[in-house]
């Protein structure tokens, strides 16, 4: 990865692309330091360190965003109405006919989609920013609460809002146009690797207890090196699961064109392990964090109730009970996920249509079957890989005490993700710009 690095940092057009994408990354940073305006920032730093540790889906938006959503800034929305808003389309291109056929149209019917898919984030940033001046609102933040001057502060403040959800989202674009390519991924990567320090911070909090408090002198110089060990185990694993892949053979038979023979070659249909991505653990830790979520709003009546209190403690990110659904969550989204992306009967189809077929395997519905059997099997391992990584450090937490660790497995794999795939768009670059023809 160095090396391909530093070969790019030495071409010129490979340089200016690199220097524009930490460009962008910069204002991304400088954005997400800016506060709006008419708000209590005192007040609204005591209400977020009790939403850092709830665990619930605001804390959940806050590490997405670097930090920004608890400092309620011009980037608090983050790059995740772009990201739900993708996910949307992906979804309403399977269920409507009319976006699967603009989806197969090529480059224009791309483009399509693509323009609706910004409306549809620029609308889910405009509602996500109400929320959550309601939410600044009904929590004392907001400095004017009523009469027109309340009217003009929540006009002000949600536009402030879905503007830098706008900005972001082109910010992004323009690291795909004029940058290195993967625009949003990379946004999101630079919010969390921003949480880094956090991380540190934390880390060296509990060494700092260790010095201070005898008893724990034992018990955390061993835990806080086995944490940063097992973090390192954990990026290894991604890496080698990331390059994973079951490749289905695949032969083409010879025809005969005029005077000229086409086919005949051997090839084969390559499927990864992480397909599904990252995506079911955002599936499922989104779903998770709907019961913390309403304990937070409920306060005390959620404490006070015998119920709602076992409830909520069951269903907490330390209970049993919400390791085991985030286990099942984590499976029923990576199948559900492969479905939406996968199509063996199309997939037979194609091979026929090409004269291709799987050896040993008959065309048609045979060939369907066979994909569907290896499609249900790698799933399955890349579903168990996810869950091992999504659980590691909720079971930590549990069995150590070293809970709400702002670096959970989400942000793991996300970041050794985009790292890898960037890698991989700078050495396509090269490649092409060091290409030898057949005359050199």
């Amino acid at each position: 990865m160095f090396n391909t690095m530093k070969n790019a940092w030495r071409i010129p057009d490979i340089r200016r692309k690199i220097l524009f994408t930490l460009f962008v990354v910069i204002v991304f940073r400088f954005g997400s330091v800016i506060p709006v305006p008419f708000l209590n920032v005192e007040s609204l730093k005591t209400l977020m360190e009790s939403v850092n540790e709830s665990g619930n889906m605001l804390s959940y938006i806050n590490m997405l965003t670097g930090g920004a959503f608890s400092q309620a800034t011009l980037f608090a929305m983050g790059i995740t109405p772009y990201i739900n808003s993708s996910i949307i389309m992906q979804l309403l291109t399977v269920a409507i006919p009319a976006l699967e056929r603009m989806s197969k149209e090529g480059e224009e019917g791309r483009k399509k989609i693509g323009a609706i898919t910004r409306y549809v984030t620029v609308v889910l940033g405009l509602i996500q920013g109400i929320f959550y001046y309601f939410y600044l609102k009904n929590s004392g933040i907001t400095l004017y609460r009523s009469g027109a001057s309340a009217v003009f502060t929540a006009f002000v403040i949600v536009l402030a809002f879905t503007a830098g959800t706008a900005l972001l989202m082109w910010l992004g674009e323009q690291i795909n146009e004029k940058g290195i390519g993967n625009g949003i991924s990379i946004i999101l990567f630079a919010g969390i690797i921003a949480r880094m320090p956090t991380t540190i911070g934390q880390l060296w909090a509990y060494m700092k207890a260790a010095f201070e408090d005898p008893s724990n002198y034992a018990r955390y110089f061993v835990l806080v090196p086995v944490f940063v060990v097992l973090f390192l185990i954990v990026i290894w694993v991604i890496i080698y699961m990331n390059d994973a892949e079951r490749r289905i053979p695949v032969q083409y038979a010879k025809r005969v064109v005029g005077r000229k023979m086409y086919g005949g070659q051997s090839t084969y249909i390559p499927i990864k392990v992480g397909m599904s991505g990252v995506m079911p653990i955002i599936f499922a830790s989104s779903i998770l964090s709907i019961p913390s979520t309403i304990e937070f709003f409920m306060g005390d009546s959620a404490k006070n109730s015998s119920f709602w209190s076992g409830f909520f403690s069951a269903l907490s990110s330390s209970g049993w009970l919400y390791s085991v659904l985030y286990f099942i969550l984590i499976i029923l989204f990576a199948y559900f996920y492969i479905t939406i992306q996968y199509n063996p009967i199309e997939m037979a189809n194609n091979l026929r249509q090409n004269n291709g077929g799987i050896p040993g395997i008959r065309p048609g519905r045979p060939t369907s079957d066979f994909i569907s059997r290896i499609l249900s099997r790698i799933t399955l391992i890349g579903a168990l890989f996810l869950a091992f990584i999504a659980l590691l450090p909720i079971i930590y937490g549990n069995i150590t005490g070293m809970r709400n660790m702002t670096m959970g497995g989400t942000s793991v794999i996300i970041l050794v993700g985009v790292a890898l795939e960037t890698v991989k768009q700078i050495e396509s670059q090269l490649m092409m710009r060091h290409y030898k023809g057949f005359l050199d």
